[in-house]
Parts: structure tokens; C-alpha cells; sequence
């Protein structure tokens, strides 16, 4: 079976577009087969990125995981002056990615496929990522605690997990990576974890 957190070039496609708003913008996007949530924005993307709206990031940052892009680049049309990464290890869903970014005029993006930080350079002010908790706990692990690596010092993680996906857990890989973490949202269920990358760390 197909997953989204996988690459199928063979999958057949069933596009689907929609329009939603995010961060006060109204976007359009098209999804297809082999996409996570190819019919509507989930839930916790919402809420993570009415979070991090909030947050006002600035300098750069990095979508982990982006899916056809509604986290990058809602928080990328939000704020022009934001340099905003994306990165997926699924083709389909980064041509996907490229073809939302047009469709909503957004240029100060650059979309890329890596697995994980594999093809990741350089660091950022902010990463943000809803991990693809199918792919397994090894995954999502490797994502958060990778994150370390890839932030600029003072620099923030932004992650969205449901309670009953391993949410705490998850809080305590982070307060042992970063040395603090927390949990500054919840909703449905769903929690908004976020650690700071310090100094003393």
C-alpha cells in the first residue's frame, strides 16, 4: 500500500483543489493520491500554524515534512519577508508543493527533497514540521531531535502530535535534546510542542 511518506511514481493520480484560508491569507491548493490529507488541511497543520503565526518568526525558516505545502507556505505568504525551506522526501507531493507556490504567487520559498535533514544545509531561525507519524517513531524521532542540529542558537522548534501518537514522549526526546521543551498549545487533542535552542545546551 502506498504511503504518503513514500515515493510512487506509478501511483495513479486523482487531483483534488480546494481553497482555505491560513494566517489571514486565502489559498488554493491542489492535492492528489499519495499525499497526506489530500482533501482538506488537517487539523493539527491548522493549529500549528496559527501558533507559529503568532510567534511572527523572522530570518529563515524550515518546513520538515511539507506535504503539497500548507504549512511553508502559509507562514511564507504571511510574512514576504520570511526565507522559508520545505522539504519532503515524496516527489509527488513537492511538484505538488511547486505548483501550490506558483498558484498562490509565493516566491520567497525553496522547495527541495530530503529525508529527514539528509539534504538539508546550513540553519535556521525556526523549523517547523507535522511529523509523518505512519512512517513510525524512529522517523518522527530522527526529525525532532534533528532539529537541534539545524537551528541557529535561540533558534525554535514548532511540532504538532496528537496526545495518543506519543505527544509526551516526544515532549521528553525533546527536553533531553534542547534541554527544555514545551507544550504552548492544545487542541483536540492534538499538541504544539516547541523547544529552544540555547547555549547552555
Amino acid at each position: 500500500m502506498n504511503q504518503y511518506f513514500t515515493n510512487d511514481p506509478d501511483l495513479a493520480h486523482d487531483e483534488h483543489s480546494f481553497d482555505f484560508d491560513l494566517a489571514g491569507n486565502a489559498l488554493h491548493f491542489t492535492a492528489d493520491n499519495g499525499v497526506f490529507s489530500k482533501h482538506t488541511i488537517d487539523y493539527g497543520s491548522r493549529v500549528l500554524i496559527a501558533v507559529v503565526a503568532q510567534a511572527q518568526p523572522s530570518g529563515t525558516l524550515l518546513d520538515v515534512g511539507c506535504g503539497y505545502g500548507p504549512i511553508g507556505l502559509a507562514l511564507a505568504k504571511a510574512d514576504p519577508s520570511l526565507q522559508v525551506t520545505m522539504s519532503d522526501v515524496n516527489q509527488r507531493a513537492l511538484a505538488l508543493a511547486q505548483r501550490n507556490a506558483k498558484a498562490n504567487g509565493i516566491q520567497n520559498v525553496t522547495i527541495i527533497e530530503s529525508a529527514a535533514y539528509a539534504a538539508i544545509t546550513g540553519h535556521f531561525d525556526t523549523i517547523v514540521t507535522n511529523p509523518p507519524v505512519r512512517a513510525g517513531k524512529a522517523v518522527v524521532s530522527e526529525i525532532l531531535a534533528g532539529a537541534w542540529a539545524h537551528l541557529n542558537d535561540g533558534g525554535q522548534l514548532y511540532a504538532v502530535l496528537q496526545k495518543k501518537q506519543g505527544a509526551p514522549s516526544a515532549k521528553k526526546l525533546l527536553q533531553e535534546t534542547f534541554g527544555n521543551a514545551a507544550v504552548v498549545k492544545k487542541d483536540k487533542g492534538y499538541y504544539i510542542l516547541q523547544a529552544t535552542k540555547t547555549a547552555s545546551v
